[in-house]
């Protein structure tokens, strides 16, 4: 593509060069750059891009994006903006021929839920006989993908890459999640969306937001997107942040909820250990939905894949058929079947809210003793740590406290702070063991027939981090291998 139209709409400060050049790729790291590439220097978290621009050079790069003015050193195409990384993402949808025109796109953000709605979302449109891409925090997957995903929202000219894909193998929608990161970092600008939903928000990435209202900020972004598509807002307006989302919009939305008011709402429901079972009321009329997902954020979480079917015109047969199709999702209230008679979760619950949904949904599905394995990851959100700890301490029967992903810190100082919030509770009903695979062991041990056992924190993951190693761990793995030797009878435990 010549320079000219990869910049088509960027807003460019300075050019310096020749704009009818061919460019036959886009990089953000100078370890893929390619002979004809535009090399994008970032400034990054810990490292400058533009530190880098000699190696992009020597690889062949044929023209830089950068904030800075160029340096006479330097004999190449320049092409110098206020923002980098907003360019970066038009360039890359400009270069993959705007990708997001050819399918119907929708975007999922919020603290909770994200991943549950893409899967219920994607069932249904499947039911629907269409053919969707999905880009979330599991896998990127669709017609010609299938890939785990490295982050749940890919960088800007990788994210348009794979929507191009998408659309060269037939794929008819995109359904993505969109991170607070993505959304501070521009890496969907350039996107257009047809719908947007909101979930809820609750502490998460404070390390990085510092605080709650400028997290709400960066999630917000995604309905102020521009866009050549009229896009829909779905949000969630039993949540604050929900309802000032709504008071700030300027497009239509459609709300959804359990409280009156809601535009698609959940009429009747009942919760049980066999799944959900609700009417939802919504303008149009009503329909019965059935789905085995368990416990009340799926109520929500299937709410919002409703109202987004419902905006894609996907007919109220083939939604109640696609919700019920739907048997579980990955890492998320993963039901591991057993022999003993326990209800053993695996949970991807990594902060004290999500933490406290998936204790509540098991004690309103419990008839005996609900048990939790959990601990906090390193390098991450400190002030989190403790209120694990009392979500633990004032709703589990018994507790755990193990190590997640320690990362460079200690993770006997991660469970210090942890077991401080525990002890504010006043539960004595724990203990710690900070070896992951013992923490499981111990709790299958003392797990009887009835119990739900949960093992929150990490959910799809197959890995921990310890300092800097990256070491195969998987919770199902694990869980599966301690219940075959414990059906053998032998020394399981260990």
């Amino acid at each position: 593509m010549k320079i000219k139209n990869l910049l088509q709409d960027v807003p460019i400060v300075q050019f310096h060069g020749e704009k009818k050049e061919e460019v036959s790729g886009i990089s953000y790291s100078s370890r893929s750059v390619n002979a004809g590439h535009l090399f994008a220097a970032l400034r990054g978290e810990k490292k400058d891009g533009f530190h880098f621009i000699p190696e992009a050079i020597s690889k062949g790069a044929r023209a830089i994006l950068s904030e800075r003015t160029k340096p006479s050193e330097f004999d190449i195409n320049w092409i110098q903006v206020q923002e980098a990384r907003k360019s970066l993402a038009l360039c890359s949808a400009n270069f993959f021929h705007h990708p997001s025109r050819h399918l119907k796109v929708v975007g999922i953000t919020g603290t909770k839920g994200k991943t549950t709605i893409t899967y219920i979302i994607e069932s249904i449109l499947k039911t629907a006989d269409f053919s969707p891409g999905v880009l979330g925090t599991i896998s990127y997957r669709g017609p010609g993908l299938s890939m785990t995903a490295e982050r749940t929202t890919p960088e800007a000219p990788d994210l348009q890459r794979l929507m191009q894909n998408m659309v060269e193998h037939g794929a008819t929608h995109c359904v993505m999640e969109v991170s607070s990161h993505s959304l501070e970092l521009d890496r969907v600008t350039g996107i257009d969306f047809d719908v947007a939903v909101f979930t809820n928000l609750s502490g998460e990435h404070l390390d990085y937001h510092q605080t709650m209202e400028r997290y709400f900020e960066a999630k917000k972004k995604l309905f102020f997107l521009p866009a050549e598509k009229k896009t829909m807002a779905v949000i969630n307006t039993d949540d604050v942040w929900g309802k000032k989302l709504i008071e700030e919009l300027h497009m239509g939305a459609i709300t959804y909820g359990l409280e009156a008011g809601a535009l698609v709402q959940a009429e009747e429901s009942s919760l049980s250990e066999k799944g959900i079972e609700m009417v939802v009321k919504y303008p149009a009329g009503k329909m019965r939905i059935s789905s085995p997902l368990l416990g009340r954020p799926n109520l929500y979480n299937i709410l919002a894949a409703v109202a987004s079917a419902l905006i894609l015109k996907v007919p109220e047969t083939e939604i109640a058929e696609g919700v019920a199709s739907l048997q579980g999702i990955p890492g998320r209230f993963e039901k591991i079947k057993n022999s003993f008679g326990m209800h053993l979760m695996v949970d991807y619950a990594h902060n004290d809210d999500a933490l406290r949904q998936l204790l509540e949904t098991a004690k309103e599905l419990a008839q005996k003793k609900t048990i939790v394995v959990f601990g906090a990851g390193g390098d991450r959100d400190k002030s989190k740590r403790s209120r694990m700890g009392e979500a633990a301490g004032r709703l589990a029967d018994y507790s755990i406290i193990t190590s997640d992903n320690p990362r460079s810190e200690d993770p006997l100082a991660i469970i210090a702070e942890i077991e401080r919030g525990m002890k504010k509770t006043g539960s004595k009903q724990y203990e710690v063991i900070p070896d992951r695979r013992k923490a499981i062991a111990r709790a299958l041990d003392i797990g009887q027939q009835g119990d739900y056992i949960l093992v929150a924190g990490k959910g799809h993951e197959n890995y921990q981090i310890i300092e800097d190693k990256v070491i195969h761990f998987s919770d199902a793995e694990v869980i599966l291998e301690l219940l075959e030797k414990k059906e053998k009878n032998s020394d399981w435990s260990n």
